[in-house]
């Protein structure tokens, strides 16, 4: 099992982490060297900068998180169960699991 978080659409909200039954999720201070410990590509890696539109829908929001603070990271990806609890509870949409057999799944916020 492959996971990973796309750190540009992640908001820092810790929801990954209180869901998940197997600790796959760590949060990290944006500006701490293991933001980037996990598959991610390239691309969406943390190199500074949060997606624009994703702090639009949530930079203003005040339901007892903390926003933009953080990042999350997949540091026990390989021991997802694929449960699915991350992705539908994640706010930013970030969060990508590919199954053993190649199926991928991407966040979706409820």
């Amino acid at each position: 099992m492959e996971v990973f978080v796309d750190k540009t659409k992640c908001t820092g909200c810790d929801h990954c982490k209180d869901v998940c039954p197997v600790a796959v999720f760590e949060m990290y201070d944006k500006t701490a060297a293991e933001v980037n410990n996990d598959s991610a590509p390239e691309n969406m890696k943390w190199k500074g900068t949060d997606d624009p539109a994703v702090v639009k829908e949530w930079g203003n929001v005040n339901d007892g998180h903390t926003h933009f603070k953080t990042k999350s990271v997949a540091i026990n990806g390989p021991t997802c169960i694929l449960c699915q609890a991350c992705l539908i509870e994640c706010e930013g949409a970030c969060i990508h699991i590919k199954d053993d057999s190649g199926t991928t799944y991407q966040s979706t916020y409820k």
